[in-house]
């Protein structure tokens, strides 16, 4: 720092004398006022609007740990303009594993910024690490089912919300909570939630999912009519449903055969967890399928218990059934149940 110093002086003093030449040789006296004058206005321009720790070699060294990452966000917390500061902090915290610290400083974010589900969330994750049993207790209770109510498919939000309700004993309701996600999340990663719902379900006195009745996907096709058959019989089965790519979309667009589609059916107006859903591939484009309570997710609720639905198609890059950036969607149908047509639905259609 000092040395910087002494070299930006000289320098300043190297380049007055030249400019100050002409003057030296006719009013000496002045000219040694300016040159003064100007080295210590520069200095004091510095001082006031220069940034003089920027050239300590320790302050210029980038952070490589996140214990060091957060000692830099606490020594700057005195000056972070909006919440956003306090986030990098708190999650810092939270990675770092020091909970208690990062408890309250969710609870700061959520004095800025209440009605974010992915803070609540985080929040509500932090009181219950810095629990000694690891409990999310009431407040966190209401914090999950309040980031549901603002984001019915944040994941980590329901998750979390049936371990809270299953800690208080609430099986029954944490069963109710946990269904929809097993068509939310990758059917390979459902195997542990599968055997906590089960165990839920057990310690409620309900059945295993896997024993409610549903129908057998053999005997379905062996049994429905044949083609020939009215259509109105054919819905007694289920709902028809025919996806399509656009043409011109088709064209444009450079689709993975293996991409994800999703035929989802779910309440208007209503909830986004899915009554009936069916996943397929780009490649099994055009497609004409059945749904019927099968496909329902929840065995507590079928489509053959709906009076009308919405159906639509969604084209998943990422194979995950709740919709993700970059996701593409058709044209929502309504239809009252039975339907006597099937159901059109385009991607990609303008």
């Amino acid at each position: 720092m000092a040395l910087f110093i002494v070299i930006a002086s000289l320098l300043a003093l190297i380049t007055l004398v030249f400019v100050l030449r002409p003057l030296w040789r006719e009013r000496r006296t002045a000219a040694a006022a300016l040159a003064v004058s100007s080295l210590l206005t520069a200095a004091l321009l510095y001082r006031s609007v220069g940034t003089p720790e920027a050239l300590d070699a320790s302050a210029m060294r980038r952070p490589k740990t996140m214990e060091e990452i957060v000692a830099l966000l606490e020594k700057k917390s005195n000056s972070f303009p909006d919440h956003q500061g306090w986030v990098m902090l708190a999650s810092g915290y939270a990675e770092s594993g020091q909970w208690v610290k990062a408890r309250d400083t969710w609870d700061k974010v959520l004095a800025m910024a209440p009605t974010n589900a992915e803070y609540l969330t985080a929040a509500a994750e932090a009181r219950a690490q810095s629990d000694p049993h690891k409990h999310f207790d009431a407040h966190a209770t209401q914090m999950l089912e309040r980031a549901l109510k603002l984001d019915g498919d944040h994941q980590r939000a329901r998750l979390f919300l049936g371990v809270a309700l299953r800690q208080q004993g609430r099986d029954a309701d944490a069963v109710r909570i946990w269904e929809p996600l097993l068509a939310q999340i990758d059917p390979s990663e459902s195997a542990s939630l599968r055997a906590e719902i089960d165990a839920a379900r057990e310690a409620a006195g309900l059945p295993p999912a896997s024993q409610q009745p549903q129908t057998d996907v053999s005997q379905a096709d062996a049994s429905r009519p044949a083609a020939s058959e009215t259509l109105s019989s054919a819905q007694s089965a289920g709902l028809q449903v025919e996806v399509a790519l656009d043409p011109d979309f088709a064209a444009r667009a450079r689709l993975r055969g293996d991409a994800s589609v999703f035929v989802i059916v779910r309440a208007p107006g209503g909830p986004p967890m899915p009554i009936a859903v069916e996943k397929h591939s780009v490649a099994e484009l055009p497609l004409r399928i059945v749904l019927d309570d099968g496909d329902s997710p929840m065995p507590t609720r079928r489509l053959s218990e709906m009076q009308e639905v919405e159906v639509l198609a969604r084209l998943s890059e990422s194979g995950v059934a709740n919709r993700q950036p970059g996701d593409l969607e058709s044209k929502p149908v309504r239809t009252h149940l039975p339907a006597t047509e099937p159901i059109k639905l385009v991607l990609g259609a303008q």
